[in-house]
């Protein structure tokens, strides 16, 4: 379910629900209501509130398990296209891959074309053809697929044996341009929203430090003491594993001066824990 036709949905059962609420309240007000307090109209709001008071929870849940059914669809229809996209990038990336080999083979442009024959058929089971009836064939949604495909077909080895660096540096162009021009349209269906905490810099690097807090510390301390005192029963292999631990972490930590100090400090040699 598309959401243009989801919106269409909630729509029509807004304008349902707010019409019964509305004939509920002046069923339920009809005496305080100019044109409906008559005498020979009020029994029949009377019985009118009666009755949808009686149905409404037969209408309630009616609306739910409608409503329910509505988004499953709409949750379905959203991963189809979503997968339909991760097929379409692995498409593209195998297209520009082919292009960026210096003698790709037969079997390399089979691999290419196959990835984008499979991406335009599985687009049948995410959206129909644009102007489609019981009658006529339609459009295919998303033509830049095809343009693809024809643009591959130009350095097919096997109808064109001697293909140049140069044509097929203009395939890749030609793909990367239908799929930006496809990207453009075909994630709009997604309703995708801009990250809370983008990172737009460029050259960014990490804003934290390197440490952690007293009380994470206090409880590696302890934890450590325990392992320490207990060991494996190994010594050796107790000793390689401690040096390599604390060999990492000095290194890791290598311009934190007082970490490594106090790393240092706390560090038995083989011998000693021996």
């Amino acid at each position: 379910m598309t959401r243009r036709t989801l919106n269409r949905t909630l729509r029509a059962v807004y304008v349902i629900l707010g019409g019964v609420l509305l004939i509920s309240a002046a069923a339920k007000l009809h005496t305080h209501i100019p044109g409906l307090d008559s005498v020979a109209s009020g029994p029949l709001l009377v019985d009118i509130y009666e009755y949808l008071k009686d149905m409404s929870l037969v209408f309630i849940t009616v609306i739910a398990a409608y409503l329910a059914n509505i988004f499953q669809k709409r949750t379905t229809f959203v991963d189809a296209v979503k997968h339909e996209w991760r097929g379409i990038v692995a498409t593209k990336l195998a297209l520009v891959t082919y292009c960026e080999k210096t003698y790709p083979t037969t079997d390399d442009y089979l691999e290419a074309y196959c990835h984008i024959s499979g991406a335009i058929d599985n687009m049948r089971i995410v959206y129909r053809n644009v102007g489609e009836t019981d009658k006529l064939i339609g459009l295919y949604p998303y033509s830049p697929l095809h343009d693809m495909r024809r643009a591959l077909e130009t350095i097919d080895p096997r109808a064109n044996p001697n293909v140049t660096q140069e044509q097929r540096t203009l395939v890749r162009t030609a793909v990367e341009q239908t799929f930006y021009a496809l990207r453009e349209r075909f994630l709009d269906e997604l309703d995708l929203e801009e990250p809370t905490n983008p990172l737009t810099a460029a050259v960014a690097s990490r804003i934290k430090v390197s440490g952690t807090t007293r009380r994470a510390r206090r409880h590696q301390d302890r934890q450590r003491k325990r392992v320490e005192t207990k060991g494996s029963g190994n010594a050796d292999v107790d000793g390689f594993l401690w040096d390599l631990y604390y060999d990492e972490v000095a290194q890791t930590h290598a311009g934190d001066h007082r970490f490594v100090s106090n790393l240092n400090g706390g560090r038995d040699s083989p011998q000693t824990r021996a």
